[in-house]
């Protein structure tokens, strides 16, 4: 099979493409660089296709496009707190940009389509676990913009038959995701100042909770849903099914690096979700899905991963 994958140089992306390349796939990638790297594809670049293109520009998709059986849609403009100062940039990349795949997808009889779309979209939905079956009530413009994406979804397999699905990620960690950025996800941020002996800051009382995924659940659940037969059309929750509050979060992290700097709090962040936990019951059924990595392994890998590697400098 050949399988685009946009966003291929990014944290989860350059995951997904070393399992399709090691499954015998074709692989190409579409990235723009704005927040993937090419060193994160560097050992496998000789096996891939790479165009650094943009999914806000029809012609680059198309031009990636072209011959593919298949997409993994990883492309994005990540984080609440910058969709927030930016909903317009959120919106072009998140909602319009993934119109775009979707229409070149249709377009180039690609049959097979997966979105990374997030938890995020649950928003305010009261109610915990998160079930797919519940209402969509977003509340920062990134989540919005996911949410619209997921509709685009449904909508182009029922009426175009593009056998589209949709994978709802719950807070994915793990090797290669970027410490460094102002937008830096919680667990490689924490990791950063703690190894830099920096009291990381938790936004509120840290008693906000999350379902924390390891990556390589991820992947797993990206390669079921490119051949479920009971997949097209549907939206499913992909993570581990258990939940720690940030607080905790810290405290293992700080364990595990064997420091004594404790934490600083900060005020609580606008649009952020104050607890998540997932059902992931539909993906156990449809995708035979099955998070093979806890949580603690998961930090224990990610952990490792970081302190081989040399310190970076926040953007």
């Amino acid at each position: 099979m050949k399988i685009l994958v946009t966003g291929g140089a990014g944290f989860v992306g350059s995951h997904l493409v070393r399992r399709t390349l090691a499954l015998g796939h074709d692989v190409v990638v579409l990235d723009n660089l704005s927040t993937g790297r090419r060193e994160n594809l560097e050992e496998v670049a000789a096996h891939l296709e790479f165009f650094e293109g943009d999914i806000t520009i029809p012609a680059d998709v198309e031009q990636a496009i072209a011959g593919c059986d298949a997409v993994l849609h990883q492309a994005a403009l990540p984080s609440v707190p910058r969709s927030i100062a930016d909903p317009a940039a959120s919106h072009n990349v998140n909602a319009t940009g993934t119109l775009n795949v979707l229409i070149a997808a249709r377009d180039a009889g690609v049959k097979r389509f997966v979105f990374a779309s997030s938890s995020s979209v649950y928003g305010s939905t009261p109610g915990l676990p998160k079930q797919e079956e519940m209402p969509t009530l977003p509340l920062s413009p990134y989540a919005v913009a996911k949410s619209a994406a997921e509709n685009y979804c449904r909508s182009f397999h029922g009426l175009y038959g593009l056998e589209a699905v949709a994978l709802r990620y719950f807070n994915v960690f793990g090797p290669r995701q970027d410490p460094a950025s102002e937008y830096a996800a919680v667990v490689p941020r924490f990791i950063q100042a703690f190894r830099a002996s920096t009291p990381p800051t938790i936004y509120g009382d840290g008693e906000t909770s999350r379902d924390f995924t390891y990556v390589e659940n991820v992947v797993d659940a990206n390669m079921s849903a490119l051949e479920a037969e009971a997949a097209p059309g549907n939206v499913y929750n992909i993570a581990c099914g258990e939940r720690i509050t940030l607080n905790q979060l810290a405290n293992g992290l700080r364990e595990q690096l064997g420091t004594d700097i404790e934490p600083v709090h900060g005020p609580a962040r606008p649009g952020e979700v104050r607890h998540s936990l997932a059902d992931v019951s539909r993906a156990r059924k449809d995708l035979g899905y099955e998070p093979r990595i806890g949580l603690t392994e998961g930090l224990h890998r990610t952990v490792t991963h970081f302190t081989a590697e040399p310190m970076k400098v926040s953007a």
